[in-house]
């Protein structure tokens, strides 16, 4: 899945994407580690993959995406 990342902290590696639909969706310090990122800036365009439903749904996978 595609979205943008919307907001980064490199303290503590995590932050937030928007998904195309306009939904904010958290991410954690495991989840920059998994994708080998190693800087992340708003507006940058990345694949996410996710586990769980509604409120449970959380980020575990990102990374930038490239065409």
């Amino acid at each position: 899945m595609q979205a943008t990342a919307f907001t980064y902290s490199p303290e503590t590696r995590s932050g937030s994407v928007l998904l195309d639909d306009g939904t904010p969706l958290a991410f954690d310090a495991p989840a920059f580690d998994a994708g080998g990122l190693l800087l992340l800036r708003p507006g940058q365009r990345v694949r996410i993959e996710t586990e769980g439903d509604g409120d449970a749904r959380r980020v575990v996978f990102l990374t930038l995406q490239t065409f």
